[in-house]
C-alpha cells in the first residue's frame, strides 16, 4: 500500500467510512476497520491504525459542527468524564474478551438500535427541554462507561450508542446528538483508544496519511451534509447503519 494508487485507496475507504459515519453518528468501524484488514494489516495493528485515523473524523465533523451550534457541557462532562475510563479499560481487556461472544452481542443490541429507532417516528426530531437530576446524571454516566469500554475494546458502531443515549435520555435532537458524538467519541474517545492500543500494538504508520485525510475531509462533508439535510434524513441514515453495522458483527461473530 505504499504505492500511489495504493494511498489513494486507502484515502477513498475513509473518506466513505467516515463521510457516512459523520451522518449517522457512528459506524466508520463497519467499512474502515475491515477494509484495512482485508489489505493486509492484523487485527490488533489494524485496531490501533483504525483507532488514530478516526481521531480525524472528530476533528472534521467538529468544525462544521461547531461553527453551526456549541456543544452541551453538561453532556460533554458526563460523556468524557464517564466514558474515558471506559475506553482505557476497554482497550487494555480486548485481548482477554471472548471475541465470538461479544460481538454477537453487540450486533444483536445494535440491530435493536435500529429497530428502536424505526419503531419511533417522531424520535429525535426536536430537542425536548429535559432536566437531568443527580440521579438521571449518575444512570447516565453508568450507561457512557459502558458504551465506552465497548468502544475501547470492539469500536465497530459503538459511537452510535452514545448518538441514540443523549437523544433517549438527554433530549436532543438527530442532529445535535450526532454533533456531540462526533466530537466526543471521534476525537477524544478515539484519541484515548489510540494512544492505549498504541502502547500494546504496533501502529502501521506509512497508512495513516491517506487514511487521516480522507477521515478530515470525510468527516467535515458528512458534518455538512447532516446540517443540510436535517432531522429526518439523518434517523434514517442512523437506522440504516445501526442495522447494517448489526448484520456484519453477527456475521463476523
Amino acid at each position: 500500500m505504499d504505492s500511489l494508487p495504493g494511498q489513494l485507496l486507502l484515502a477513498v475507504i475513509a473518506l466513505i467510512a467516515n463521510l457516512l459515519s459523520a451522518i449517522a453518528g457512528g459506524g466508520a468501524g463497519l467499512l474502515q476497520l475491515p477494509a484495512i484488514i482485508f489489505l493486509g494489516l492484523p487485527f490488533p495493528v489494524a485496531l490501533a491504525t483504525h483507532k488514530v485515523a478516526s481521531v480525524a473524523l472528530g476533528i472534521g465533523a467538529g468544525l462544521r459542527h461547531y461553527r453551526n451550534r456549541p456543544l452541551d457541557r453538561q453532556a460533554c462532562l458526563i460523556v468524557l468524564g464517564a466514558g474515558l475510563p471506559g475506553v482505557i479499560l476497554g482497550a487494555n481487556s480486548i485481548l482477554l474478551i471472548p471475541a465470538t461472544i461479544a460481538m454477537t452481542a453487540l450486533g444483536v443490541l445494535t440491530i435493536g438500535l435500529g429497530l428502536y429507532s424505526l419503531a419511533s417516528p417522531d424520535l429525535g426530531q426536536v430537542t425536548q427541554t429535559r432536566q437531568i437530576g443527580r440521579r438521571d446524571t449518575l444512570i447516565s454516566m453508568a450507561a457512557v462507561s459502558g458504551f465506552g469500554f465497548l468502544n475501547g475494546s470492539l469500536t465497530s458502531g459503538t459511537g452510535l450508542f452514545v448518538t441514540l443515549w443523549l437523544i433517549r435520555w438527554h433530549g436532543m435532537d438527530y442532529q445535535r446528538a450526532v454533533a456531540h458524538t462526533l466530537v466526543l467519541v471521534g476525537l477524544f474517545w478515539n484519541s484515548t483508544g489510540a494512544l492505549t492500543l498504541g502502547l500494546q500494538q504496533a501502529i502501521q504508520w506509512h497508512w495513516l496519511p491517506a487514511l487521516l485525510a480522507g477521515s478530515l475531509l470525510g468527516g467535515y462533508l458528512g458534518a455538512h451534509l447532516s446540517i443540510l439535510k436535517g432531522n429526518r434524513f439523518v434517523k434514517r441514515l442512523f437506522e440504516i447503519t445501526t442495522i447494517a453495522v448489526g448484520i456484519k458483527l453477527l456475521l463476523a461473530g
